[in-house]
């Protein structure tokens, strides 16, 4: 299996993971989205605006005024008289009243009735109106929305009905839990209410209330919720439109139910459980109105709080009310949370989170999780895999982010950055496994042909090894030593060992340092190559300089092989190499067979340079040149041999003598050498004998003994086309290969 599909089937498989994960939502991870959609709550909470909704609020200084609570029905009637009065769209209760008002002339009565010579006094108090009957009445008059509360125990009998609903759609009966008991108002007070609503608040596990059920069933029949029959009452509307998935056409949808409420005039996106996802603003004071002031505030100012207005009748008083933590306040009154889920609706400032966001973020985040398995085969690499992730996570929240600021849109962040994190790791590590054991195995191919900073970058970036061969401009080298039977039979096998043992490795180390590749040994003789499997954009100089460093390393050994020979009372004979230096375009890449194959070289330029090696016995120099390299390298100290014609090649090779390096080509005695060298090589393409034999004695002298082999062979060529035939020229008479 191929490094690449690999890390696709592991990718894929750590998507398929999240994918589940997704679909499933566990506990832990809906918990954490909840946690997420609250900070963004807290981050930019909704911005107050005036809205016709107010809390009148029975607060701590409302009782030190009015009197403490319960309130008498008689007070509440005249609370209720007084919205009515100035103009209320709507008067709900958040409190429930649940049993008779105690303090009731007739249940005084009974108390009085007791005691002895208050007879009198009990009659009168029969005589006076109840207190609930006053209440009640006074509730039959104005637009009053009562409150109640689902149970399992209580109050078998469901409040009367007050609403009709109407569905586009699937009945969504079947999505809401049914409660088979209620703790409502008294009979009386419900049969007065024009509205009669839920109570009721979704509780998440952490205690947080994030969502109210805007439609829930009591003993198999649906109710709205308190806010929205407030809604309702304040229109004078009869019939709440239950919108369901069906009728809205919600491809998307993974769970479809109800897509939204319409009451009215306004439309309510839902949960497809039909909650309200609650939208906080900060606490607003101008919400609130104190209660006290509806009986001591000129009428005129509290019509401009009041008129037209859905007032919301509830306690903010210590001891008395009711708290419930939000995203933004941990002890808010219920009274406010029904307030601002009222202000939301008339706003039409919602938070959203429809039933297509399920389809939509299972579908982005399966091109997310491929995508970022894609980057991970194509771009490997531990740098361009931890951006992606990174880039890829960063974008679902700066979506999550935009979604909410900009549209009210709840996204979830989290399995994004579940899934790039899981890709990442598994993805990550397997490319990080599979890259070490290809570094490993770049080590083992390269680590006894290559220098170990050329096997590190190969390690790192093994990309630049294509393997199965590439047409390159290499620099190659063929090293061999001269007379090396004469040299073998004078040496037991185990002193050849160490002998050629210590030459090869002498050699492979100036080659390695640089940055050339061996190739291989053939006996005594070793090819290398420059500018592979690594570019070298120097190689020609590279090439030549390790030839020089070799013939300087020989050198060493040789004065070190003297010593142990003396040592040991042996005679070493001369120990001379002969290299090959040339330059071309070849074929690189492991070549072989299917059984067995190298990282080697072919190509006319690896033969050329073979040859050249050859030549250095025809010329009696150690280091030969090829014109292609030292056009690259005209800086050395360099002097021409001729034109040599080789085998299989028509056309003559011009080769040339490596002296040294670019300081030894400055010497003004190599200056002098070199002008004399080459007027002595004119010359003889001249034909003019005498004054060649006379240059190159001159070159002989000049050389200090250095090339005497190469300006010997040059006479004996000068002294045989001497006596040959007119027709031989000086290039010609070449001996070939």
């Amino acid at each position: 299996m191929s490094r690449r599909l690999a890390v696709l089937l592991t990718g894929f498989a750590a998507l398929a993971v999240v994918m589940g994960l997704r679909i499933l939502d566990p506990f832990f991870v809906a918990q954490m989205r909840l946690a997420v959609f609250d900070s963004y709550q807290r981050i930019a909470p909704r911005p107050y605006e005036p809205a016709p909704v107010r809390v009148i609020d029975i607060d701590n200084d409302s009782l030190a005024r009015l009197g403490q609570w319960p309130w008498p029905r008689t007070l509440v009637a005249a609370m209720v008289e007084r919205l009515a009065e100035l103009g209320a769209a709507a008067i709900v209760f958040t409190v429930i009243f649940a049993e008779p008002d105690r303090t009731s002339p007739a249940r005084m009565a009974n108390i009085w009735s007791g005691v002895a010579g208050q007879g009198s006094l009990a009659a009168m108090l029969s005589a006076l109106p109840d207190h609930d009957e006053v209440l009640a009445n006074t509730f039959a008059s104005a637009p009053v929305v009562l409150g109640f509360a689902p149970a399992f125990d209580g109050e078998p009998a469901p409040p009367p009905v007050k609403f009709g609903f109407a569905y586009r759609g699937q009945d969504p009966a079947a999505r809401l839990g049914d409660h088979p008991a209620v703790i409502g108002n008294l009979r009386s007070f419900q049969e007065a209410a024009s509205g009669i609503g839920v109570l009721t608040v979704r509780v998440d596990p952490d205690g947080v209330i994030r969502r109210l059920p805007l439609i829930s069933r009591v003993a198999g029949r649906a109710f709205p919720s308190l806010a929205l029959e407030a809604l309702r009452v304040a229109q004078g509307a009869t019939t709440i439109i239950v919108r369901s998935a069906e009728a809205g056409g919600g491809g998307l949808a993974i769970r479809p139910g109800i897509n939204d409420l319409r009451v009215g005039g306004f439309v309510v996106p839902t949960t497809p459980e039909g909650e309200m996802w609650l939208h906080y603003t900060e606490p607003a004071r101008e919400r609130n109105l104190a209660a006290w002031r509806l009986f001591e505030d000129d009428a005129a100012e509290l019509s401009s709080e009041i008129g037209g207005r859905i007032v919301l009748v509830g306690t903010t008083a210590s001891g008395l009310r009711s708290e419930r933590a939000t995203p933004l306040d941990p002890v808010e009154a219920s009274v406010v949370i029904h307030a601002q889920a009222v202000e939301q609706m008339v706003m039409g400032r919602f938070l959203e989170r429809p039933d297509w966001v399920d389809g939509a973020e299972v579908v982005s985040l399966a091109l997310l999780g491929v995508l970022l398995t894609v980057l991970h085969a194509y771009f490997p690499g531990a740098l361009v895999a931890a951006v992606s992730g990174v880039v890829c996570a960063g974008a679902g929240w700066g979506a999550s982010w935009l979604a909410y600021a900009r549209a009210g849109l709840l996204l979830d962040p989290l399995y994004p950055t579940l899934a790039a994190m899981l890709v990442y790791l598994l993805a990550g590590s397997l490319q990080y496994l599979l890259g070490e054991r290809e570094r490993r195995r770049v080590r083992a191919a390269f680590g006894r042909y290559l220098a170990p900073s050329l096997v590190a970058r190969l390690a790192e970036h093994p990309e630049e090894l294509r393997l199965g061969g590439e047409i390159r401009e290499l620099t190659l080298m063929f090293c061999d030593i001269r007379n090396f039977t004469a040299l073998a039979e004078r040496m037991s096998a185990q002193e050849l060992t160490g002998f050629i043992n210590q030459f090869l490795t002498s050699m492979t180390d100036v080659i390695l340092n640089t940055g050339g590749t061996v190739d291989k040994y053939m006996g005594d003789a070793i090819m290398a190559f420059w500018n592979a499997p690594v570019a070298e954009p120097g190689h020609h100089l590279a090439g030549c300089r390790a030839a020089l460093a070799m013939r300087q390393r020989l050198a060493e050994l040789v004065l070190q092989w003297r010593s142990d020979a003396r040592e040991a009372g042996a005679f070493l004979a001369p120990v001379r190499v002969g290299i090959g230096v040339n330059s071309g375009p070849c074929c690189v890449g492991n070549l072989g067979s299917e059984q067995r194959f190298d990282y080697s070289a072919l190509g006319d330029p690896v033969n050329v340079a073979s040859r050249l090696e050859q030549q250095s016995k025809v010329y009696g120099v150690d280091i030969i040149v090829g014109e292609e390299t030292k056009r690259h390298t005209a800086e050395l100290a360099y002097l021409e041999l001729g034109l040599v014609r080789l085998r299989g090649k028509e056309e003559g090779v011009r080769v040339f003598y490596l002296a040294g390096d670019e300081e030894r080509a400055r010497e003004p005695g190599f200056t002098v050498l070199r002008a004399q060298h080459d007027a002595a090589l004119a010359a003889g393409r001249g034909r003019d004998w005498e004054a060649a034999k006379t240059g190159f004695d001159a070159c002989r002298a000049l050389s200090g003994g250095e090339l005497d082999a190469l300006y010997d062979a040059y006479a004996e060529r000068v002294a045989t086309l001497r006596r040959g035939t007119a027709g031989a020229g000086w290039d010609e008479a070449v001996r070939p290969d």
